[in-house]
Parts: C-alpha cells; sequence; structure tokens
C-alpha cells in the first residue's frame, strides 16, 4: 500500500505544480505515504485485539473516569487533522477495563477519517460493549484544522461533543458526578 500511496502523493505534488523531483521534494512521497498509513491505522485495528481480555472482575460500583487523553485525527471532509482531549467514564457492572486499554480505545477510532460527533458515539459504545457498564460518558474537546487553516479561519475555535449511555444518560447526578469530575 505505501507504495502506491506513495506515487498518487508524487501525482499531487505535479498537480500543485511543484517538481517532485527536486532535492526538498525527492523523498516527500514517501515520508507522506507512511504518516497516512500512521494516522489511519485504526482500520487495522478491532476492539477485540485492543482489550485482549484486559477486564477484570471487580466490585468497583462508582464512577471510574480517564480524563485528558490526547487523541488526534483527519477530518472525513477535508482530509485535514483535528485534535483534543477525551474524557470518559463509565459504571463498573462487576466488570473494569484496564487503563491503559481506554486511550487504546481513542486511538483505535481516532486514527480513521473521521468526525468528531462520530468518534465521540463509537468510543462511548465501545466502552459499553467491552465493559457491560451500567452507564458509560463520553466527552471530547478538539480544535479543527479545516476550520483554523482554511474557510472562517478562526483559530480559537474548539468544538465540544458528548455522548452519555446507560446512567450516565438517564441519572442526572451520575452525569453531572461525571461532568464535575472532568472539569
Amino acid at each position: 500500500m505505501t507504495e502506491k500511496l506513495s506515487q498518487h502523493y508524487k501525482s499531487i505534488i505535479r498537480e500543485l505544480g511543484e517538481n517532485p523531483e527536486r532535492e526538498g521534494l525527492l523523498k516527500t512521497p514517501d515520508r507522506a505515504a507512511n504518516a497516512m498509513e500512521y494516522l489511519t491505522e485504526g482500520y487495522h485495528k478491532n476492539l477485540n485485539d485492543i482489550v485482549n481480555e484486559a477486564t477484570f472482575e471487580s466490585a468497583m460500583s462508582e464512577l471510574v473516569v480517564v480524563k485528558e487523553i490526547e487523541f488526534y485525527s483527519l477530518c472525513e471532509h477535508h482530509m485535514l487533522p483535528f485534535f483534543g482531549k477525551a474524557h470518559i467514564g463509565y459504571l463498573p457492572n462487576g466488570r473494569v477495563l484496564g487503563l491503559s486499554k481506554i486511550p487504546r480505545i481513542v486511538d483505535m477510532f481516532a486514527r480513521r477519517l473521521q468526525i468528531q460527533e462520530k468518534l465521540t458515539h463509537e468510543v462511548a459504545k465501545a466502552i459499553e460493549t467491552v465493559t457491560g457498564a451500567k452507564g458509560v460518558a463520553v466527552v471530547m474537546e478538539a480544535q479543527h484544522c479545516c476550520m483554523m487553516m482554511r474557510g472562517v479561519e478562526k483559530q480559537s475555535a474548539s468544538m465540544t461533543t458528548s455522548v452519555m449511555l446507560g446512567l450516565c444518560r438517564s441519572d442526572p447526578r451520575t452525569r453531572s458526578e461525571f461532568l464535575s469530575l472532568i472539569r
């Protein structure tokens, strides 16, 4: 796949009016192809492999919250980066998830062509699926280069999305507790 992507990048550079054979651009198609493969590696990962049976029996019945999880993704409309932080909470139902698995789940979905709204929902559903939690809450805050570098060119604008499932949606106290914990 890298070779084919590299050839496409070489064509793009030529179409832009540049010479892909000049010294500074000679290896750019290969570097761009490698970068794109890395930034979209989420297509080649699946939830079972990420979790790898790292759910554990637990009597924990209060919110488990992991916040400030950095993520980087590519907007599916312009293929420009968006990046920010994810805050995730869940109410265990007899099982907890290995701590490192939560950011790995975020990365698996973020490293695909995405919109933030879909990304937030995919992460929430995945956490719910692997933990069997009574409730899941995900808040994502991001800045979008498609809005910063082109179009309206608003440098300070950010977007916040949230998905609440189960008790995190239906119980206002649980929702409120999660939101206060991530502030």
